[in-house]
């Protein structure tokens, strides 16, 4: 878990993920479950990870009947409209990250990618500032 935007798809398989879990990203669209609502003049949809108190309580079998302690988190999420926006924003923004480091595949993105480390006055650098953001994706 824990994929928020589409530069840590990128990190995850720079650094030998074969796989990310999208839960998060996936859960605002038209095809996930829940109807959208409108709190505050914004649209949202339910989200609840598989380990959250709602997911144990209508029977997620995920875990086993073993899991006792809820550990995931409910609330609601940015709605995000058709699923094929956001797959087809997550694999152009693949393609922008591989081709930064010069990667036409997944085997040179992971000989080629280089991490740095930002301090945090690097990373307050680095974000966008004077601004109120409303969108990542």
């Amino acid at each position: 878990g824990g994929v928020e935007k589409p530069a840590h798809i990128v990190k995850a398989l720079a650094v030998g993920a074969d796989a990310v879990m999208l839960g998060y990203m996936l859960a605002g669209t038209d095809e996930a479950p829940g109807e959208v609502v409108e709190i505050e003049g914004k649209r949202y949809k339910p989200y609840r990870g598989m380990g959250s108190r709602g997911a144990l309580a209508s029977g997620s079998t995920r875990y086993g009947s073993f899991k006792r302690v809820p550990e995931g988190v409910e609330g609601y999420v940015e709605y995000r409209g058709p699923l094929s926006r956001v797959v087809d924003i997550l694999v152009n923004s693949l393609k922008q990250g591989m081709g930064y480091v010069g990667a036409r595949n997944l085997e040179e993105l992971r000989r080629k990618a280089a991490f740095v480390r930002l301090t945090g006055a690097g990373l307050y650098e680095s974000s966008p500032r004077g601004m109120l953001v409303t969108r990542w994706l």
